[in-house]
C-alpha cells in the first residue's frame, strides 16, 4: 500500500511482535475490541461534526469518515456472528487516554491536538492491521488488508486538518504527540485490547 511507508514513519516504533502473539492468543478479545474501536472513531467523528458546524470541509470528511467507521463495525460484528463469538463488554485499553489527556482545553488548540491525535489513532490502526494480517486466516487475513485504504485516508484526513485549521505550523505538536503514542505503545498493559501495549 502506497501510504504505508509514510503511515510507518510518522509512527516512532513498530508494534512489538509480542503484541502480535498476543493477538493470535487472544482472536475473540481482538474482534470485540476492533469492533469496539470502530464504534468510538465513529463517534468521535460525530462530535466533531456537531462541535465544529462551521467548518465545512471538516463536516464533509467526518461525515464521510463515520459512515466509513460504522460499515467496519458492521463487518466485524457479521465476523463475529459467523464465528460465534458473542459481544461482550470490554474495559477500553489505556491508549486513546494517554493520548487525550494531552490534548489542550482551549480553541483551536484543543481541535487541532484532537485531530492529530486522531491521526496517530488511525495510523497505528493501518500498522497493527497489516502488521496482523499474515498472521491469521485467509478470511480474517483479508479482511484487515481491506481495510488498509480506508485507515490510511483517515490518517491522512486527520492530519490534512490539523494543518488546515490550525493557522501555524504543527510539527512541533505533531512531534509531540508523536513521543507520547510511542510511550503509550510501549508501555506495558495489564490487559491485550487492540491498541494495547504488550500485556504484562
Amino acid at each position: 500500500m502506497s501510504l504505508l511507508p509514510e503511515i510507518e514513519s510518522f509512527l516512532l516504533c513498530p508494534t512489538p511482535q509480542a503484541w502480535i502473539e498476543q493477538a493470535l492468543q487472544h482472536p475473540e478479545i481482538l474482534l470485540i475490541d476492533h469492533a469496539n474501536c470502530e464504534k468510538k472513531a465513529a463517534g468521535t467523528a460525530l462530535t466533531l461534526l456537531f462541535r465544529h458546524v462551521d467548518k465545512e470541509d471538516l463536516q464533509y470528511k467526518l461525515s464521510r469518515l463515520a459512515r466509513e467507521e460504522l460499515r467496519h463495525f458492521e463487518q466485524v460484528a457479521e465476523l463475529m456472528k459467523k464465528r460465534g463469538v458473542v459481544y461482550r463488554p470490554l474495559s477500553a485499553s489505556h491508549y486513546a487516554q494517554r493520548l487525550h489527556a494531552h490534548i489542550r482545553k482551549n480553541e483551536p488548540g484543543r481541535l487541532v491536538d484532537t485531530l492529530i491525535v486522531g491521526a496517530y489513532i488511525e495510523a497505528r490502526s493501518c500498522e497493527r492491521f497489516h502488521h496482523l494480517a499474515p498472521f491469521l486466516d485467509e478470511e480474517l487475513g483479508r479482511f484487515y488488508i481491506s481495510l488498509l485504504a480506508s485507515e490510511a485516508r483517515h490518517y491522512q484526513d486527520y492530519l490534512g486538518m490539523a494543518r488546515q485549521y490550525a493557522g501555524e505550523p504543527i510539527d512541533a505538536r505533531v512531534a509531540f504527540f508523536a513521543e507520547v503514542e510511542r510511550q503509550a505503545i510501549l508501555t506495558p498493559d495489564a490487559e491485550f485490547r487492540f491498541h494495547s501495549g504488550v500485556a504484562a
